[in-house]
């Protein structure tokens, strides 16, 4: 807080150096604040959501199953009019969930969570009321551990990471939230 300088006036905070709050820090509780600390010194952690033997089994299940339909397709099995269209819709639904997996990335910032996948998550870091790190031990190398994020609305996503890193930033952003919301 600044304060003028003067007689009466100094002991009065300056209301152009004091930023106003906004309208939710004035009706809710005060906004969490958490800085992730990147390797490289950076404000920001990111890493693939999927890990790659969980990628690798994505990309052996549809390719399987792209090699089934090609094979029904050679045998006549699969004529315009016995399905060929659901068929088709189905792979085009497998591969373009495939390709999502492949490009799914998970960024954690001061801003907040951002995920890219078939649809983006996002959920900003100051709302946030409730946070879990859900794993399978023993399996994180191949099932991606998730983080269970809830904000003070209701609003929840659930952010995957595959990479150390990520995963160091999940446990201490959820260590911490906690500790912030025990003390209000």
């Amino acid at each position: 807080m600044v304060f003028r300088s003067g007689t009466l006036s100094g002991l009065l905070p300056d209301p152009a150096a004091t930023p106003a709050p906004t309208p939710g820090e004035l009706l809710g509780p005060p906004p969490f604040r958490f800085a992730p600390r990147a390797a490289d010194g950076g404000a920001r952690v990111s890493g693939p959501a999927f890990s790659r033997p969980f990628r690798a089994l994505a990309c052996a299940i549809v390719g399987a199953c792209c090699a089934w339909v090609a094979r029904l397709w050679l045998r006549g099995a699969l004529a315009p009019g016995s399905g060929l269209v659901w068929v088709a819709a189905g792979l085009a639904l497998m591969l373009w969930t495939l390709a999502c997996i492949l490009r799914s990335r998970t960024t954690l910032s001061a801003d907040g969570l951002h995920q890219r996948w078939i649809w983006d998550k996002a959920l900003p870091l100051r709302e946030l009321a409730f946070c879990r790190l859900i794993r399978i031990p023993g399996l994180d190398w191949l099932v991606a551990p998730r983080l269970y994020a809830r904000t003070l609305t209701g609003k929840f996503a659930v952010f995957h990471a595959a990479s150390p890193e990520l995963l160091a930033e999940f446990r201490r952003l959820a260590r911490e939230l906690d500790a912030f919301r025990r003390l209000r």
